[in-house]
């Protein structure tokens, strides 16, 4: 079977959607992602996550505030207590306060990514991907007022997400995790709240991973061999991995990946503005397939999301992408 190509979520705001925010404007600008993905050669694109687009937050892809604003029990309002409250935890560095507060048991609230979902499909032209944040991911920027058990919280919010996931009609549902690579130790914590996302997903099931991708850089320090258990404990048919940006090591390591899990193999890397060339894309996959073996990798991908980078190179990038995959196979 063809290696798939695919995204990993987010795509650069078209300039005229931040200029002219409207809700038909947000449903032309996904439908432009889409068109853009498909023309490039994406077998499974995204919808560039612009569900989550905001006009106040227009360079940021609504990872975390998106979902936590919209659960139930949860407040948006911080104030300098709770922040306090939050830096005294030293749970994230890269972040000076909470995104929000928990402060009742958390339900749905007012999220509807079935409609994000069906709005997005209208427009996507083929198959397409839906993506959503993880629990644990979602857990670690909240401040926790009522659970006092961070096990308890991450499940309490996969709850909410299953909930949601079970009605997103789309042929893939991946769940991402950028925070899990450098917190290894909180493994177990995070798989029995993806799992229970994934276990409802009726669907094609991914999940994401990567080290980071803060403006372009990289936020936890860690490596793929301290994972592996985790990442074989995933009810997933794939996994969606950051490996352009990472060493040759990491590599290695996947050889103990269960060959029930599908590799997504990264092979362009986001935090650079370097566009790679279609022979570059091809012996990444090829050397990929002869340290993992051949037909292991299912899918080739970015590392992460485009949100940051401009959009004149995000279209060359996936361009380069879906020719590199061709020149691997021969195409």
């Amino acid at each position: 079977m063809s290696i798939q190509t695919t995204t990993v979520g987010s795509y650069p705001v078209p300039d005229w959607l931040s200029a002219l925010p409207s809700e038909q404007a947000v449903i032309d600008a996904t439908r432009v992602v889409f068109d853009t993905q498909r023309q490039a050669g994406i077998d499974l694109p995204t919808d560039g996550e612009l569900y989550r687009f905001d006009v106040n937050h227009p360079d940021t892809n609504g990872m975390i505030e998106y979902f936590v604003h919209k659960l139930g029990g949860i407040d948006s309002r911080v104030g300098r207590e709770d922040t306090a409250a939050f830096r005294s935890k030293h749970e994230m560095v890269f972040r000076s306060k909470p995104a929000a507060v928990v402060r009742g048991p958390i339900t749905e609230g007012v999220l509807n990514l079935a409609e994000d979902c069906a709005r997005a499909g209208k427009v996507a032209g083929g198959p397409f991907k839906f993506t959503l944040t993880s629990p644990y991911m979602l857990a670690r920027t909240l401040l926790d007022t009522h659970y006092h058990d961070f096990a308890a919280l991450n499940m309490a919010i996969a709850d909410a997400l299953a909930a949601q996931a079970a009605d997103l009609i789309c042929d893939c549902v991946q769940v991402d995790e950028a925070n899990i690579p450098g917190n290894p130790a909180d493994a177990p914590i995070a798989a029995a709240g993806i799992n229970r996302v994934l276990d409802a997903v009726k669907g094609q099931k991914a999940v994401h991973f990567c080290f980071g991708n803060y403006g372009g850089q990289t936020i936890q320090k860690g490596e793929w061999a301290a994972l592996i258990s985790f990442l074989n404990s995933l009810r997933a048919d794939h996994l969606v991995l950051e490996l352009a940006h990472r060493p040759a090591a990491d590599l290695d390591a996947l050889k103990e990946l269960d060959p029930k899990i599908g590799v997504g193999l990264g092979v362009v890397d986001i935090k650079v503005n370097h566009v790679e060339s279609a022979d570059e894309i091809a012996r990444r996959i090829e050397a990929a397939e002869k340290k993992l073996g051949a037909g292991r990798v299912k899918f080739i991908h970015p590392d992460c999301g485009f949100w940051m980078l401009k959009r004149s190179i995000a279209d060359r990038k996936i361009e380069a992408l879906a020719k590199g995959r061709d020149r691997f196979e021969g195409r």
